[in-house]
């Protein structure tokens, strides 16, 4: 068999694990895969293949990373209302004690409610921020 074929079907293995884990660096990969067979099919010699596929890899590699696909979002899943729905849901909160904490029913149950930093206590309407385990952490609206 000749060495492109050889190219070709490692990146199908590679496009068919990429869609097994769901991230793009095995596509990046892959299309590396490509350019090498490509170099084979073109009759380049096997390390001038191995060469345009490392190098098409590390290129494609780098602009993913420019993307943002490719950049890591570090949140905090406390805060992140992509993970927690009820962040950015507001409730009423009808007094505070001195800890700066209340006692409040929210979806038919009674949470802990804290206000957080920079915010004067007082009876009303407040978004929640964050949680924090079972007690909601909220900001006046």
């Amino acid at each position: 068999m000749t060495s492109y074929f050889f190219w070709f079907a490692a990146a199908v293995v590679l496009v068919i694990a990429e869609m097994a884990t769901g991230t793009f660096y095995l596509l990046m990969v892959a299309c590396g895969v490509v350019a090498g067979g490509l170099a084979a099919l073109f009759g380049a010699e096997v390390p001038m293949q191995t060469v345009t596929a490392a190098l098409v890899a590390i290129v494609a590699i780098a602009a993913l990373r420019r993307t943002r696909y490719g950049r890591l979002r570090r949140k905090d899943a406390a805060t992140d209302p992509d993970v927690i729905l009820d962040i950015g849901q507001e409730l009423e909160v009808p007094a505070w004690d001195a800890s700066r904490r209340a006692r409040v029913p929210y979806r038919g149950a009674d949470w802990t409610v804290e206000l957080a930093p920079g915010n004067e206590p007082a009876p009303g309407r407040y978004r929640i921020v964050e949680v924090r385990g079972a007690t909601l952490i909220v900001s006046p609206r």
